[in-house]
């Protein structure tokens, strides 16, 4: 393919990843990382490096224009990051001792699950009857934002803290140990577990997302997989997609996003139930 062509449909096909990404709390390397290694033909680990990246563009496009909107709760981000990163760092511990099949199988089940959820809840617009634990109420998770599809103030209080940071720490050891976005856990744990408004979970997830990417880039970096002319291209299309898809997903409805989510876990659940077999 010829260079400029090439380059070309990397930054259209990152816009999409982006666009997509911020809308629903992704990263964007599920579009990306098989984009470039199937139809671009390039490095598995260059692929993984540019999309570590473009994790990072999503996040900081995205989070510019959620926390301007305050529908993303840094507090809860914090306190779920703490999950996340004992997570990560006993991926490793995992490993040795349990078979990669038996991880691929497990995932796709708890992907398939939480589509299975979404879907019956997928006319909730919502969460109603939370009624906050004492852990959520002590460290303040709460708060509330301006609903622009709904044209009123949502207020919100988070409950399952204690479940919803065990699955923090579930969703950062297979992130780390299956090579995958975190994001496709975290936003159906906190929307699902924690019952936050599909919005906040979302947007709290971007936030995340590039806190985690932060540290992970840096490694590639270190090892030289960062391509300036592949991870180029893709961080701008991303940055430019994800601005674009935060203007987007603050005008959509709570139940059309769990509309759109679904079929991405469905996909997800697919993909890591055919490693496993295959495995």
């Amino acid at each position: 393919m010829n260079p400029i062509l090439e380059t070309l449909s990397i930054l259209g096909t990152s816009l999409v990843a982006g666009l997509v990404g911020s809308m629903l709390g992704l990263g964007g390397g599920i579009i990306i990382v098989p984009a470039l290694t199937l139809l671009f033909g390039h490095d598995f680990r260059t692929a993984v490096a540019a999309s570590a990246v473009a994790i990072i563009a999503t996040s900081t496009g995205a989070t510019v224009a959620y926390l301007r909107d305050h529908i993303t709760n840094t507090r809860i981000a914090m306190f779920l990051e703490i999950g996340s990163t004992l997570g990560a760092l006993s991926g490793a511990f995992i490993a040795g001792y349990m078979p990669t099949r038996f991880l691929f199988l497990l995932f796709a089940l708890l992907m398939a699950y939480s589509a299975y959820s979404m879907f019956r809840a997928r006319k909730t617009e919502l969460p109603d009857g939370v009624v906050p634990d004492r852990l959520s109420q002590r460290l303040r998770l709460s708060g509330s934002y301006y609903d622009k599809a709904l044209g009123r103030t949502v207020t919100y209080q988070a409950t399952g803290t204690l479940p919803g940071l065990f699955l923090m720490c579930v969703s950062g050891a297979l992130a780390g140990l299956l090579g995958v976005g975190g994001g496709a856990f975290k936003v159906p744990a906190m929307d699902m577990v924690m019952r936050l408004p599909i919005k906040v979970s979302t947007a709290t997830s971007n936030f995340m997302i590039g806190v985690t990417a932060a540290a992970s880039a840096s490694v590639y970096f270190v090892r030289g997989d960062v391509e300036p002319l592949v991870a180029g291209p893709v961080a701008l299309g991303v940055l430019g997609g994800a601005m674009l898809g935060s203007r987007l997903m603050v005008k959509l409805k709570g139940s059309t996003l769990r509309l759109l989510f679904i079929p991405l876990l469905v996909y997800v659940a697919f993909q890591m139930a055919w490693k496993g077999v295959t495995s």
